[in-house]
């Protein structure tokens, strides 16, 4: 093949994704010619060249995810063969690359690489004169420049947003182009960036490398922890622009916004009955069929909901996730934390519609508004008198229990 001619090769990148090639993609349909007495293959997606072809299949791996190498003791999976003996250390407990410094050993070799950079302090000899930030290259400097001086040299030419990294501003341009080079191995689901399809892989995976310090609890995205947190702490940043009531996700926002506007879009097919949130249909649902699927292990009482089973399971454990910020109290249940809070704001949230008088418990305001309405609902088993609290009624009896001495 002479210098400058091109053609076209179909090079199968991992095992995994053979049984894919029906399939109308041409993923793996990459530019191969000569440059001098060289071959070069070049990769269709990112335009990376290369000497050899096994190394333009090993890097391919990086846009699709495959990962064809297997650890046999624990599973995980490896793009690279290298990657999995460096892996095989952590079983064996080898670790076969030393410090010539101070005889400090690691299981790879990167390690032993970042580590030799706190002896060498000439390893990074471009320094910031701002902050004092070192670089072992030239343009991280200079890069790192930009942050302190604002400047932003990279602009998109569709919308006219500045970045200060090159990188950057290449992931920002598929946002337009609506390119997405990395694919999913297993699903052939597609991502803009090589990050993004590296979380997706937890779906198959099950990895939840992101753990609540308090409950222990593991997720797949760091968001997610986030928005799970605030479970613990009480924190509502969503706020209703109609009432002020505060809400630890935007989810929960837009459910209860649903209140006011007095939209139901989830209808019950048995009875009518329309719903602002489908969990709610769901739940009520339960209503006509009898169905309670969620059951207490240790004692067997079951319930039509998972988080009231939950909070019932603390009954049990003693658990009190729910801690109030200003003096500490825990509670089983995060409407008890509200509640409590209240004592430190004052607030007075549950207003009587006759009246006007303000309760901090909605429980309270209820039992007052059976004095408008003359309701009585406890009565008295030994004479049938009856009383709007059920405070009011153990008083009463009293009178029962001293004329029976």
């Amino acid at each position: 093949m002479k210098s400058g001619d091109i053609k076209l090769e179909n090079l199968e990148p991992t095992e995994s994704c053979n049984s894919h090639q029906g399939s109308s993609r041409s993923f793996y349909a990459n530019a191969s010619y000569r440059r001098g007495e060289k071959d070069i293959h070049e990769c269709s997606y990112c335009g990376r060249s290369f000497n050899q072809k096994s190394s333009l299949k090993k890097h391919q791996r990086i846009h699709s995810g495959g990962k064809p190498y297997h650890c046999p003791q624990c599973g995980k999976g490896f793009s690279q063969k290298g990657n999995l003996t460096e892996h095989h250390h952590i079983h064996t407990g080898e670790k076969p690359y030393p410090c010539s410094q101070c005889g400090k050993s690691f299981r790879q070799k990167s390690n032993l690489q970042k580590h030799r950079r706190l002896h060498a302090e000439e390893k990074k000899p471009y320094r910031c004169s701002q902050c004092g930030k070192g670089y072992s290259e030239p343009n991280h400097l200079k890069e790192h420049h930009q942050i302190h001086t604002g400047e932003k040299p990279y602009s998109c030419s569709q919308c006219g947003k500045g970045f200060s990294q090159k990188s950057n501003f290449q992931k920002h341009q598929r946002v337009h182009t609506g390119e997405k080079p990395y694919y999913c191995s297993l699903c052939w689901k597609n991502f803009s960036s090589h990050r993004n399809l590296q979380i997706h892989q937890r779906v198959h995976t099950g990895e939840k490398p992101h753990q609540c310090p308090l409950c222990e609890k593991s997720f797949a995205h760091k968001s997610t922890l986030q928005q799970h947190e605030r479970l613990h702490t009480g924190e509502t940043p969503y706020h209703c622009s109609d009432c002020g009531k505060g809400f630890p996700h935007r989810n929960s926002l837009r459910h209860h916004q649903r209140v006011h506007t007095g939209d139901k879009p989830y209808c019950c097919s048995q009875c009518g009955r329309s719903f602002t949130q489908r969990i709610s249909l769901r739940q009520h649902e339960y209503v006509h069929t009898g169905e309670k699927p969620y059951r207490c292990s240790q004692c067997g009482k079951c319930f039509t909901q998972s988080g009231t089973l939950r909070q019932h399971q603390r009954i049990h454990t003693g658990e009190k996730l729910h801690r109030c910020s200003q003096c500490g109290k825990s509670f089983t249940q995060q409407k008890s934390l509200r509640q409590h809070q209240s004592v430190h704001t004052g607030e007075k949230p549950y207003q009587c519609s006759q009246c006007g008088k303000k309760f901090k418990r909605r429980a309270h305001l209820q039992q007052h508004q059976r004095l408008h309405a003359g309701e009585k609902q406890h009565s008295c088993s030994e004479c049938v008198k009856s009383f709007t609290s059920l405070s009011d009624l153990q008083q009463h009896q009293c009178v029962h229990t001293d004329m029976n001495l």
